[in-house]
């Protein structure tokens, strides 16, 4: 696999326009690809799921949440911007996570609801207002992720005072969240193929 290009997937927690987190996916979106991966930026917008429910799971799955199931699935790494809320992360990405890792009884190729995050590398980063950037939601989303036998990146970046973080081309202004946004790719870069490597 160190001869071609890792594919892995960016996206971030919030659909909402001017979003900083979706500002920093693309952020490490293009650093990821100066590195050599093969990115993909996945908009949870373009993917509308319902809130979840049993019962409504029980007349059919959405095709929203199958789509996502293969997406995450074929990447073998990730780049997770999350907004924080209430001191966590978003609604929105846990009702992602929750339709995701739910089985699917009638299809063998998902009936294990943890094999679209079985192994993935992820790489976590949050952008927020606030002088703390996020940093406690990023906490509880390791938490979640690791139950779903996740490896999740060491290393991490909270980006705080976001809204004079990134320049007019969206770039981030300042050379320290630079680098520190960098660290997080390279280590999600290097340890997926690594493990990918040793399979």
């Amino acid at each position: 696999m160190s001869n071609t290009p890792l594919p892995l997937l960016v996206f971030a927690g919030s659909t909402r326009t001017g979003s900083h987190n979706r500002k920093l996916a693309n952020a490490a979106a293009d650093m990821a690809r100066a590195a050599g991966a093969q990115v993909t930026v996945l908009d949870l917008a373009a993917h509308e799921l319902p809130l979840y429910n049993a019962d409504l799971e029980a007349r059919g799955t959405p095709t929203a949440s199958l789509e996502l199931k293969r997406i995450l699935h074929a990447h073998p790494a990730w780049i997770v911007c999350s907004p924080e809320y209430n001191g966590s992360y978003t609604g929105l990405l846990k009702n992602t996570i929750d339709w995701v890792s739910s089985p699917v009884k009638s299809d063998p190729e998902w009936q294990r609801g943890t094999k679209p995050f079985e192994g993935k590398v992820v790489g976590l980063l949050s952008a927020s207002p606030g002088a703390l950037g996020g940093v406690r939601g990023l906490a509880h989303l390791s938490t979640l992720l690791r139950n779903l036998q996740c490896w999740v990146a060491p290393k991490q970046f909270a980006l705080g005072q976001a809204a004079n973080a990134f320049n007019a081309d969206g770039r981030l202004a300042q050379e320290a969240a630079q680098q520190a946004v960098q660290g997080v790719v390279d280590q999600v870069i290097h340890a997926a193929r690594a493990l990918n490597a040793a399979r």
